[in-house]
């Protein structure tokens, strides 16, 4: 999966730290599920991270087995599948923790796929929070960041392709509602940027990877930002 350095600067605000990892290995599937040490000390947090872990490996090991069952009656040969969750820091600051968790399927096919999703943690409140709900409406952060994501979009495909996409391109420009935000923080005071993530197929082929900008915390940022929610964040 191709990397840019959006989401790799957000992750360096937060030192590595320990981390909590089960792994299980079957003849059907290969099973990996991480968080950190730091969600790990949230007990509420944790009991989350645990049911999840729980979910995610009953889940893909039933869908691992009934595609064994369905090989064997087709006579086609079964590829193990492979199903791997990892939560990492992306700040922490006195009110919130936010992480990300990078999940990575293989069922068999030519290649496997990979999903980024954030996870908020309200520490005042002891509950998960989703960042859009910090914001306004979709319309507010749409009017905010679309035309800054489109045109640094547009370059950065550019750049990795070699040349424009061209006008039989089948990937328009997402909407901001199609892309997963975390939340960083420069100095862990308060959120002052903002990661905005592509995921495979969003706004690219599966080639290009994903498509991550991070964008500072500005003035008009800060006015879509709900009331209860802004004074966890600060123009940077």
């Amino acid at each position: 999966m191709r990397r840019v350095m959006g989401l790799i600067a957000l992750l360096l605000s937060m030192p590595a730290t320990a981390q909590t990892k089960v792994e299980a290995k079957t003849a059907t599937l290969d099973f990996s599920y991480t968080y950190p040490a730091t969600a790990a000390r949230v007990a509420p947090l944790r009991r989350w991270l645990e049911a999840d872990r729980a979910w995610l490996r009953t889940r893909t090991a039933k869908m691992a087995a009934a595609d064994r069952r369905e090989a064997a009656k087709s006579d086609f040969p079964f590829h193990r599948h492979d199903a791997t969750r990892e939560w990492k820091v992306v700040t922490e600051t006195p009110r919130l923790l936010s992480l990300s968790g990078e999940t990575y399927r293989f069922t068999g096919g030519a290649h496997g796929n990979t999903v980024l999703e954030p996870l908020v943690w309200d520490k005042t409140k002891a509950r998960r929070v989703d960042p859009r709900a910090m914001f306004e409406s979709p319309a507010a952060m749409q009017r905010v960041f679309g035309a800054g994501w489109c045109a640094w979009l547009k370059g950065e495909r550019r750049r990795r392709l070699g040349s424009d996409p061209g006008a039989g391109d089948i990937f328009p420009c997402p909407p901001v509602s199609d892309l997963t935000v975390l939340l960083g923080s420069s100095d862990r005071r308060a959120i002052d940027r903002i990661g905005l993530v592509a995921g495979q197929y969003v706004a690219g082929s599966y080639a290009e990877g994903m498509y991550e900008m991070t964008v500072p915390v500005t003035p008009a940022v800060l006015a879509i930002v709900r009331p209860e929610w802004r004074k966890a964040f600060a123009t940077k």
